[in-house]
């Protein structure tokens, strides 16, 4: 249909001779470009971008007015070279993004009649050289040539050759070599990303006097190395500079954070950065983002941050800093961001943040904070993100405790203890609750069904008791729920459901796609710890938007898994292991077509196991070791092909592949008793009756014998004590630490 509309479209217009400008962009039109366009002599701005057409480009040779041609986002092919459009001397403007960008067998030898000011062949191409063409350019201001896969050294031919030029971007290729600079000064150049290739040098000690006049400079994810010119500080101009993910070393140039007014953004996050962070002269009184983490920087957080007060976000995670947080952040009044995580500070969390009102997000993961939550966190109306996991903060959570709009609380690996009480209960949009490794007691509140958002819920490892509150049931975007390793008895609520993939919680997904799309602003991508195929991970991100999964194992659950398992059909993992859970395994498992890891072992479960879990394909971890079941084992076949003995380990009386053979199993027909159907009740009764008189009488013999003879009576008793102690041993030895696995997972 769109293609019929396309053609219907032109037929319209290829009369139309004299057009000068044409615009079709976003409509979703297919196909190949018609003949007639080369009727279009006097056309000066064509535009088909953002469409699904196709084929090659040759139809738009004989445009010989052309000045401004815009194909991206399409599905033509178009050689890398230009060839197609070397007689189009008024072409000023060339824009290909995102189509085939392919190399020709033979290469153009001729001269362009263009001179072009604006090229961009951003791709996910191979191109390998740099377009010969370039060679010839000499009146460029913007050239975007990234994700092409060029394989050379980086082209200060360019610069050289074209003293106009004010935007370079050659992001995400395979440049290597020295990077070498120009000869002379450049004094256009406003705009330098090479980010994301493979130079392996030292940066330039006068980058910054051939290069003055730079706003913006990312270097970041090569492998320079080397120190950090301090003719970086000669760039007068720069507002945004990201150095992050190198290999520099030594420290921060004094030089670089003195007088530096315009710069807004610096960024020099994993590298091999050490020493003191600031001297006392920093005078980056502009500066709105701070991104320092991943270094082996030292000592104390410096004072002299204090006069960067438009401060927004900073970042100064993953170092060997000590000390307390300073006081002088109480007056940041535009911080939003704080990630002080991984380093080795000490003492209380500040009193002052309870009444930093507009802080959105605080990250102090991985520090060594002690003391009791602090009660001022409850005037933190406006959290957005909480994270104070994996520090030693105790006491219990204030009830006060409920920011209506925090989406992220991680206060995970400390020492909160006592009962949740009323905390979160009015965070009606909490995305994720993760509260996991702790030493909270008490029962699962009720009102955390009241958390209508809530997609991840995480209270393993702590001393909660009581049932599963059945009010979990209302949570319409629950992914991922982890309750192992408490105290938790009763049966599974029947009606326990969790969304998936597609169907996870929208405010998540927003979060995780601001992430994505902002990767070079700083943003926080919190991880999820769980247990899948018996081994921690951790997700974030958009690997986390797919995860779902229930774990209720080390638990005291009783009574039969439910059949309404079924409806659990996208569900990734299930733990239901070391809880006392009996009856069948239900036959619905085998709707679980999605599920890759189903642990049911150190139960009470009895009978066969259903032959169609061989169903589910996806399945690569699987276990109903150590519960009551017989028969035989699932057919050796697909996915349980690849599952070993200890999968069925513990259930003697099953049989079948990867266990002993079925047919040699169990006691011989030949020795059972056949009872006769008219007196076999009778035999069973007689039997019952003369084993008991004879257990009896067995026992009063030994006895009369004990007390008549004192030399066999200490005997007994001697044995009967080592015996005694033997299995005493034995008990200690092998079965008291399986029984002990829970308590120590």
């Amino acid at each position: 249909m769109a293609l019929y509309l396309f053609n219907a479209l032109l037929a319209g217009f290829c009369g139309l001779t004299n057009l000068r400008d044409l615009v079709m962009t976003n409509n979703n039109l297919e196909g190949t470009l018609p003949e007639c366009f080369s009727n279009f002599t006097f056309l000066e701005s064509l535009d088909l971008s953002s469409n699904q057409l196709s084929g090659d480009v040759s139809a738009l040779k004989s445009l010989t007015s052309l000045i401004a041609l815009r194909l991206s986002n399409n599905y033509f092919k178009i050689p890398s070279s230009l060839g197609p459009f070397f007689n189009l001397s008024k072409l000023k403007q060339f824009n290909a993004d995102n189509n085939t960008i392919y190399i020709e067998s033979e290469m153009q030898p001729l001269v362009p009649r263009f001179q072009l000011n604006h090229i961009s062949l951003s791709s996910c191409g191979d191109v390998g050289q740099f377009p010969h063409f370039l060679f010839h350019q000499h009146e460029l201001r913007q050239v975007y040539l990234s994700n092409n896969n060029l394989r050379e050294g980086f082209p200060n031919w360019l610069l050289n050759n074209n003293a106009n030029l004010e935007r370079l971007v050659l992001a995400n290729n395979s440049l290597q070599g020295h990077f070498e600079l120009p000869f002379l000064p450049h004094t256009d150049l406003s705009y330098l990303d090479v980010s994301e290739n493979s130079f392996y040098s030292k940066l330039p000690i006068d980058i910054g006097e051939k290069l003055p006049s730079l706003l913006f400079l990312n270097i970041s994810k090569n492998q320079f190395h080397g120190s950090i010119p301090s003719s970086i500080g000669d760039m007068n101009f720069l507002k945004a500079l990201d150095l992050s993910n190198n290999q520099l070393s030594g420290g921060l140039p004094e030089h670089l954070t003195m007088g530096r007014f315009s710069l807004t953004s610096l960024a020099l996050s994993n590298n091999k950065l050490q020493g003191q962070m600031f001297s006392s002269n920093v005078n980056l009184t502009k500066l709105r983002e701070l991104h320092l983490d991943g270094n082996h920087f030292s000592g104390k957080i410096p004072d002299s941050l204090s006069n960067c007060s438009f401060l927004s976000t900073l970042d100064l995670s993953n170092n060997v800093l000590s000390g307390e947080i300073p006081r002088w952040m109480e007056n940041m009044s535009s911080l939003s961001t704080l990630d002080l995580s991984n380093n080795e500070l000490s003492g209380d969390i500040p009193r002052w943040m309870g009444s930093m009102s507009s802080l959105e997000e605080i990250v102090m993961a991985n520090n060594h904070l002690e003391g009791p939550f602090p009660k001022e966190f409850c005037h933190l109306n406006h959290l957005k993100l909480l994270d104070l996991s994996v520090n030693n903060i105790s006491g219990s959570l204030p009830s006060c405790f409920s920011p209506l709009w925090i989406s992220q609380v991680h206060l995970s690996r400390n020492k909160l203890e006592g009962p949740l009480k009323n905390a979160f209960r009015n965070s009606t949009i909490l995305v994720t609750l993760d509260l996991s490794n702790n030493h909270l007691t008490g029962k699962i509140p009720n009102w955390i069904g009241n958390l209508s958002q809530l997609s991840y819920l995480l209270l393993n490892n702590n001393h909660f008791e009581g049932g599963i509150p059945v009010q979990l049931c209302t949570l319409g975007d629950l992914s991922l729920i982890d309750l192992s390793n408490n105290n938790l008895s009763g049966t599974i609520p029947p009606c326990l459901k969790i969304t998936t993939l597609n169907e996870i919680s929208q405010e998540y997904v927003r979060y995780v796609t601001d992430i994505a799309q902002a990767p070079n602003s700083f943003s926080i991508d919190e991880p999820i710890e769980f247990t899948v195929k018996s081994m921690s991970y951790s997700y974030k991100g958009i690997v986390l938007t797919c995860l779902s999964g229930i774990d209720l194992s080390c638990n005291k659950l009783t009574g039969e898994i439910p059949s309404e398992v079924k409806n659990l059909r996208n569900i990734y993992a299930l733990n239901l292991s070391h809880n006392n859970l009996i009856g069948p395994i239900p036959l619905a498992f085998s709707n679980l077509k999605q599920i890759e890891s189903l642990d049911l072992s150190h139960n009470n479960l009895s009978r066969k196991i259903p032959p169609q879990l061989v169903e589910l394909y996806r399945l690569s971890y699987f276990s109903v070791a150590y519960n009551n079941l017989c028969g035989s084992t699932p057919a050796w076949t697909a996915q349980f092909a690849t599952f070993d003995e200890s999968s069925y380990v513990g259930n003697h009386l099953l049989c079948g592949e990867p266990l002993k053979d079925c047919s040699t199993s169990g006691p011989s027909a030949s020795l059972l008793p056949k009872a006769s159907p008219e007196n076999g009740l009778i035999d069973m009764i007689s039997f019952y009756v003369t084993f008991a008189v004879s257990y009896v009488m067995a026992i009063l013999s030994i006895a009369c014998v004990l007390y008549i003879n004192p030399y066999w009576r200490q005997a007994w008793f001697y044995y009967v004590g080592a015996i005694s102690n033997c299995c005493y041993y034995f008990l200690e030895d092998h079965i008291l630490p399986k029984w002990l696995h829970c308590g120590n997972m």
